[in-house]
């Protein structure tokens, strides 16, 4: 009976693939086949399937959808998996996705378009244009002006990195209630970090003022707007920035989902910080602005931009890679443009070549970020030959090591202050966490792992007793800094953000122990840190430390985390978090009771 399931399992997936599929020439047919049967990061592991729909269950990939450009020209487009599981809905290519920042792409044309027409200069203040909200400098900003060049290309020196987004069902905040992180937003304000035009620093933030520089001066709401002057002139009339979409849109809006398999509450959030995070679409769509941006940038079309605001667009600004939107690949003296994409269950990647040779792909998930984007992108561009683009992978094999040695190579390593790599076992397997990323590890020997997300090799160390206290890497050959084993947390230090991500990943994984020992080190070096202290609350609450937990919840009640984020804000979104990784929802419950918390619609 298992087996019969799994089969039926496989052809519904299989079915899914087949519908609203467009049909090809030979020739197109072949370079999908190539492509799909050759889904591979740096390196191949000998004996695993390069098939796209292998690799998809391999990162468990609900949905993908991917769009080619090959000599200017959408080649071919596919879906493959659900949209929507529960529903047996398949992405097709027609099925929209909301994959996040690359918005800020389309938004830096939205905004240069004004720029070009002279409604804008991108050289003045800011607060020239700001009519609804003001920038509220400060002694931080040096008496330095924030322009729109700054804003475009993250170099204003602004803090909030990006956004989470609201539950459908959850009260929006507008614009100006985003900017000074006033309720309901759940962001903090959008504030310098340090002075403008100093160096590059990735804010949303920046990007969410020049929407409302947009909108200030157009006199337009942001997605009318945008759709009348940017999308549908350059051929992406089934993208939009409403949020919510339309009701008439549900249907084709894929639903997001998280690394553990769960559907987004609601089936996907809603983002007012529409410039930078909130624009549906589809990869066909998206190619169409690739092509729109090839044929600028030599001249050839102008349907919102002329070749001398493309070329501005592309031009790095301040930093060596960050232009007015996108950023700029250099791969050996050839050019391409590109931008990522992450939103709550959602992810994407574009690439466009800047040689004349008009090549692209633009390729979405509805799952959190997995390596199978840049697996496929590697595929397309050696497909299609795209020149300086991607090293042919390495073939290896990997040997399997015993658990009772692997065990001695568990633990968190660190490489300077700051840094580490946090080793473990999970459900199907051992990974290696680090910068927010689980890399599964690869054996080829008991003592030497690589993961396919990273360059380097590493090879474990032990002293003279044999035990392991480390490992080194190395790139082709070439050292680099070794990675220590902490052996002893107790005379660990760092800085608290050090100590929250390993906690967090301890906690994630529902290692509460492990978690219990970083997040109380933490406390001791930074007794001041509510972050910490927060995350010491949660890693007692799971591991039946009930009355622990609530002291630490109660006697910070009323405090914030800093200026701009209340101790309660943070509380509700871990929960939240929590629910939805499925862990033991009645202990929160009865904290939520007994401290009278108020939980966003959806828990």
């Amino acid at each position: 009976m298992i087996k019969k399931t799994i089969i039926l399992i496989a052809i519904c997936f299989s079915l899914s693939n087949l519908f609203s599929q467009a049909t090809y020439s030979k020739e197109v047919e072949e370079q999908i086949k190539q492509v799909e049967n050759n889904v591979c990061g740096r390196v191949i592991i000998e004996g695993e399937s390069q098939n796209i729909l292998d690799r998809m269950a391999f990162y468990k990939v609900k949905g993908l959808s991917v769009a080619v450009v090959n000599n200017y020209k959408v080649v071919w487009a596919k879906g493959y998996g659900w949209a929507d599981e529960s529903e047996k809905r398949p992405v097709t290519t027609e099925t929209l996705f909301e994959p996040g920042s690359i918005s800020k792409s389309l938004n830096g044309v939205g905004v240069l378009k004004l720029v070009q027409d002279k409604k804008l200069d991108m050289n003045v203040d800011i607060n020239t244009y700001l009519k609804s909200w003001k920038f509220p400098y400060d002694k931080i900003s040096s008496g330095k002006k924030i322009t729109l060049a700054h804003l475009l290309s993250h170099t204003a020196g602004l803090t909030v990195h990006g956004f989470p987004g609201y539950d459908r069902k959850e009260k929006i905040p507008t614009l100006p209630q985003v900017l000074d992180g006033k309720e309901p937003a759940n962001t903090p304000a959008v504030r310098s970090a340090f002075e403008p035009g100093l160096r590059f620093q990735y804010s949303g933030g920046g990007t969410t003022i020049s929407q409302l520089i947009l909108q200030d001066v157009t006199q337009q709401p942001y997605d009318k707007f945008m759709y009348e002057n940017v999308l549908k002139p350059m051929g992406m009339q089934n993208s939009f920035y409403s949020q919510p979409p339309a009701a008439d849109k549900l249907k084709l809006c894929a639903t997001g989902y998280y690394q553990n398999g769960t559907a987004v509450n609601n089936n996907f959030h809603v983002y007012p910080e529409q410039g930078a995070a909130g624009l549906w679409m589809t990869p066909t769509d998206l190619c169409n602005y690739i092509i729109e941006t090839q044929l600028a940038y030599e001249g050839k079309s102008s349907k919102v931009l002329n070749q001398e605001m493309t070329k501005l667009r592309l031009t790095p600004y301040i930093d060596q890679s960050a232009a007015l939107g996108v950023f700029i690949d250099d791969h050996n003296g050839t050019k391409y443009f590109q931008h990522g994409a992450g939103n709550e269950g959602f992810c994407g990647q574009y690439f466009g070549s800047l040689d004349g040779s008009g090549n692209g792909v633009a390729i979405f998930l509805n799952n959190s970020n997995s390596p199978i984007l840049f697996e496929v992108i590697n595929s397309v561009s050696r497909a299609y030959k795209w020149k300086d683009f991607s090293r042919e992978p390495v073939a290896k094999k990997f040997v399997t090591v015993p658990d009772k040695l692997m065990e001695d190579y568990i633990g968190v390593y660190s490489a300077m202050p700051n840094t580490f790599a946090n080793l473990m076992k999970r459900d199907d397997g051992y990974y290696q966490f680090t910068d927010g990323m689980y890399c599964k590890m690869y054996f080829t020997s008991e003592t030497e792992y690589f993961v396919k997300e990273a360059d380097n090799d590493k090879h474990f160390i032990k002293d003279e007793n044999g035990k392991v206290i480390g490992y080194y890497r190395s790139i082709d050959g070439k050292p680099l800094p070794k990675h220590v084993k902490i052996l002893n947390v107790d005379t660990l230090n760092g800085v608290e953000q050090f100590f929250n991500d390993i906690g967090w990943s301890f906690l994630e994984n529902k290692n509460f122990t492990e978690a219990t020992k970083y997040l109380k080190r933490g406390v001791e070096v930074h007794p001041q840190a509510l972050g910490i202290k927060i995350n010491l609350a949660h890693s007692y609450l799971f591991s039946n430390n009930y009355d622990k937990a609530l002291a630490i919840y109660k006697m910070h009640f009323n405090e914030s985390i800093n200026k701009d984020y209340s101790w309660k804000k943070m509380m509700q979104e871990d929960f939240m978090f929590f629910k939805n990784a499925k862990l033991d929802k009645t202990v929160m419950d009865k904290v939520i009771a007994e401290l009278k918390l108020q939980m966003p619609a959806g828990y």
